[in-house]
């Protein structure tokens, strides 16, 4: 997504599995080789992840 990702808006590189297809390739962005989530960012169940990722997105949008 050369200009950047929307809030709300899955990443085009995300499979039907919602995993990433450029991970460990060259052509993933730095940003999301950089990106180190942990227990603030992941909660402690892929429900509690989505809650916290959407109110992240939420308080990031334009």
């Amino acid at each position: 997504m050369p200009q950047g990702k929307p809030a709300g808006v899955p990443c085009l590189q995300l499979d039907p599995s919602l995993r990433c297809r450029l991970f460990g390739r060259p052509e993933r962005p730095a940003f999301c080789a950089s990106l180190r989530p942990g227990p603030e960012m992941c909660g402690a169940s892929r429900a509690e992840a989505m809650s916290i990722l959407a109110a992240l997105e939420a308080a990031t949008a334009p």
